[in-house]
């Protein structure tokens, strides 16, 4: 009889041995051998084998070890969670176990740029975010006012956030920003909507890089709209010739026929040709009040412009611009 409970008392302890030393690894061991805080990114279709994949660069063998045989033994095998995960110099592999298994994420700076197409902001958030540029496209691509709804900003949101959650984060951030700082009524006050405002903003972001000028190109436009007269706007040409390389426009690219000419169409485009600055939008709600209808690039290729009320005037600016660029070889 004593033999038996010897035999049975010896793997028994055995058993606890082995627990107590995995705990000490789960509860006691630092996992990260890293000295700087790493980041994991844990996609749709990560199992708990590519999880530990992705974590062995940073971790000790020991710590691993215990961090695969808690998630095995518990539910986190069943609901790997997606996320971008930080995993901390000091931290403990129970500790790593937890941040997993509870979702609790790392979020992200994202960066809304001041880009040209849709399709070129679809790819930029689909290489920030889990989600693919594939489900973003079709949300924002062939709609000309889907540019108004980004407010060009940088935004703290988690990586594995969804392509309707995003765009329901956008429709709040572009509520807040025409909600503050009296923008409606600023609009309203021009005979403006504010997707008026963002298309006219964008123009004149494509005009100049100079902030400091963009109220007065902005009171330039609302003249010309409110005499009905073209705006003639050269970025509008090149965008509906989608060739931003153009450095000259020609009378042959002033014959395309596009909504987005306007030299042919009176008015405003359907809407913007890029994502218009937070400073383009302000230029247009504070515009100043000046005489001008007509505008050239300066000769010196400063980025600023010359103004002029007159038309006689602007050809005379015009010729100069023409001779600086024949004189460098522009075409």
């Amino acid at each position: 009889m004593k033999n038996k409970t010897k035999y049975f008392l010896i793997p028994a302890l055995l058993c606890l041995i082995g627990l107590a030393a995995m705990a000490y690894y789960c509860l006691c061991t630092f996992f990260s051998t890293s000295s700087e805080t790493h980041y994991l990114y844990i996609d749709a279709d990560d199992t708990v084998d590519s999880v530990l994949t992705k974590l062995k660069p940073i971790s000790s063998e020991h710590a691993l070890a215990g961090l695969s045989t808690m998630m095995r033994h518990t539910s986190y095998a069943d609901h790997v969670r997606t996320g971008r995960y930080a995993i901390e110099p000091g931290m403990k592999t129970y500790d790593v176990l937890q941040r997993l298994k509870n979702g609790h994420q790392e979020p992200i700076m994202l960066t809304i740029p001041e880009v040209r197409t849709m399709e070129q902001l679809a790819g930029r958030l689909g290489r920030k975010l889990m989600i693919d540029s594939a489900d973003i496209a079709p949300l924002i691509v062939g709609d000309t006012l889907a540019p108004c709804l980004f407010v060009p900003d940088t935004y703290e949101v988690y990586w594995n956030i969804s392509a309707n959650a995003l765009m329901e984060r956008m429709q709040r951030e572009h509520d807040r920003f025409w909600n503050s700082e009296n923008r409606r009524q600023l609009a309203a006050d021009h005979g403006l909507s504010p997707e008026e405002v963002c298309t006219l903003a964008s123009i004149i972001d494509e005009e100049t890089a100079n902030n400091g000028e963009k109220p007065d190109i902005a009171g330039m436009y609302l003249n010309r709209l409110h005499c009905n007269m073209p705006l003639q706007a050269d970025p509008t040409v090149k965008f509906a010739l989608q060739d931003f390389t153009l450095r000259r426009i020609y009378n042959a690219h002033l014959e395309v026929e596009s909504p987005y000419n306007t030299y042919r169409n009176a008015g405003l485009p359907p809407g913007p040709i890029k994502i218009a600055s937070k400073q383009g939008i302000d230029a247009v709600l504070h515009a100043s009040q000046n005489p001008f209808l007509y505008m050239c690039a300066k000769e010196d290729f400063s980025g600023t412009h010359n103004f002029a009320v007159t038309y006689s005037e602007h050809q005379r600016n015009a010729a100069r611009y023409a001779r600086a660029l024949n004189q460098r070889g522009i075409r």
